[in-house]
C-alpha cells in the first residue's frame, strides 16, 4: 500500500485490527445462524465508518471514497456480510440522499445514517429489471399531495434490520416520447402498504440483511421525491459507478483473506513428510493468488483516486469491479483446494469466502455489464 498517505495507512490498520478482534470471532456463528450482529454494526458506526466519505457538517468524517474502500477491504478480508452491510449502508443508503437530496432531506436523514444509528435500502432491482433497470415496472402516481406506489423490488440489502429507517425506490412516474419517466422516492419503513417480505435463504452473505419488498398502494408525501422528477434512472447509474469501487475494495479484501489463510495453512500442513508450502504446485497456486490481490488493489485504488479528484472514473470502476470480483472468486476456489477437505467445512473462513464470493461477479452490475461498460468506452456500440 505504498500509494497511501500516512493517515490512510493508519485508517486501514485501525479497521484491520477491529476486523480481526471484533468481527472475525463472530463471523462463523453469524453466518451459521443467518444473523446480522447489530452490536458490531453499532461499533462500526462508533468508529465513524459509515460517515467516512461525507462532510463533517452532516456528521461525516470528511474523508473520501479511498478511505471508505480501505475500511471495506479490511472488513471484507474476514467477513463479507459485515463488509457489504457497510458498503450498502454508505453507497446505496446514505450517498443518494447526500448527492440528490434537498437540504432539508440531508439535515433530517444523514446524521443517523452517517453515525450508524440507522440504515437505508436501495430499491432498484426487480424480478424483471436487474441490470436492465430501464425495464422498471414499479409505478408511482401523484394523488393530491401524495405518491401512491405499487410494485415490487428484490435483493434489497439493509432493508429489514431493526434500525432500517427507509428505502429509496425507483419507480415509473410517467412517460415521455414513448420512454418511461423514472423517478426516485423515499419510502419510510412502516409505511402502510409497504411490506418487507421474509429474508432470502441465500448461498452466501448469510449474515447480511436482504429482503424482497412489496408496495401495494403505499402512500408517501410528494416531498419524498429524491432529486428531480424523471432523473431517477440517470442518478442511480451514477450511484452504481461509485458503488462498484466499493464492491471492488470488498472483493480485494476477500481475495486477500483467502490468500493469507491459504499461505498459513500450506505452511502448517504436512503432506508426505514435508510442508505443503514446499511443493512447487502449491507455491505456484499461492503466487497466482498474490498476483490477483495485487492487481485488484491497484485497480480499485486507481478508480477511487480518479473519483476523489473529480475526474471521469466509470470505465476504471468497471475494470476494478471486473478484475477484483474474478480475483475473489478465483482465490476462494484455489484456497479451498489448498485446504482440501477442511476447505469444505463452513467453520473455516475460506469455505465462507467460497460461497460469498460468487455474488461479487453479479451484484452492482454483473461481469457482463462491466464488460459492456468497458467496450463502450472503446467506442464499440451495439
Amino acid at each position: 500500500m505504498e500509494d497511501l498517505t500516512e493517515e490512510e495507512r493508519e485508517l486501514a490498520a485501525m479497521v484491520r485490527e477491529f476486523a480481526e478482534t471484533v468481527v472475525a470471532p463472530r463471523s462463523y456463528e453469524a453466518d451459521r445462524t443467518h444473523t446480522l450482529p447489530m452490536d458490531v454494526v453499532a461499533q462500526m458506526g462508533e468508529l465513524g465508518l459509515f460517515g467516512l466519505p461525507f462532510p463533517e457538517e452532516y456528521g461525516g468524517q470528511g474523508g473520501d471514497y479511498m478511505a471508505l474502500g480501505l475500511a471495506i477491504e479490511a472488513i471484507g478480508r474476514v467477513d463479507q456480510s459485515l463488509a457489504i452491510t457497510l458498503e450498502a449502508g454508505v453507497s446505496l443508503g446514505a450517498m443518494p440522499i447526500y448527492r440528490f437530496g434537498t437540504e432539508e432531506q440531508k439535515r433530517e436523514l444523514l446524521p443517523d445514517l452517517l453515525a450508524g444509528r440507522a440504515l437505508a435500502g436501495f430499491g432498484l432491482t426487480e424480478p424483471e429489471a436487474g441490470s436492465d433497470a430501464g425495464a422498471t415496472r414499479t409505478t408511482a402516481r401523484l394523488d393530491g399531495d401524495e405518491w401512491v406506489i405499487d410494485g415490487s423490488k428484490q435483493f434489497i440489502t439493509n432493508s429489514g434490520t431493526s434500525i432500517t429507517r427507509f428505502v429509496t425506490v425507483t419507480a415509473v412516474t410517467g412517460a415521455e416520447g414513448g420512454r418511461k419517466e423514472i423517478s426516485t422516492i423515499i419510502v419510510p419503513n412502516g409505511t402502510p402498504g409497504f411490506t418487507v417480505e421474509a429474508p432470502y435463504d441465500k448461498v452466501g452473505w448469510n449474515a447480511s440483511d436482504t429482503h424482497p419488498l412489496t408496495f401495494t398502494g403505499a402512500r408517501v408525501p410528494a416531498g419524498n421525491l429524491l432529486g428531480d422528477r424523471g432523473t431517477g434512472f440517470r442518478s442511480f447509474l451514477s450511484i452504481l459507478d461509485e458503488g462498484r469501487i466499493a464492491i471492488a475494495a470488498l472483493a480485494t479484501g476477500a481475495a486477500e483473506g483467502c490468500l493469507e489463510a491459504a499461505v498459513e495453512y500450506a505452511k502448517s500442513r504436512t503432506v508426505f513428510g514435508s510442508a505443503l508450502s514446499t511443493r512447487q504446485n502449491a507455491q505456484f497456486t499461492l503466487a497466482r493468488m498474490r498476483a490477483r490481490v495485487h492487481t485488484a488493489r491497484l485497480a480499485w485504488h486507481h478508480a477511487a483516486r480518479l473519483r476523489d479528484s473529480g475526474r471521469p472514473f466509470a470505465e476504471q470502476a468497471a475494470i476494478a469491479k471486473l478484475v477484483s470480483g474474478e480475483a475473489a472468486m478465483d482465490n476462494a476456489r484455489d484456497a479451498t483446494q489448498v485446504f482440501g477437505g477442511n476447505g469444505f467445512m463452513n467453520e473455516f473462513p475460506v469455505a465462507r469466502h467460497y460461497r460469498d464470493s460468487k455474488i461479487l461477479e453479479i451484484g452492482e452490475g454483473t461481469t457482463e455489464v462491466q464488460l459492456l461498460v468497458i467496450a463502450r468506452s472503446l467506442g464499440l456500440a451495439g
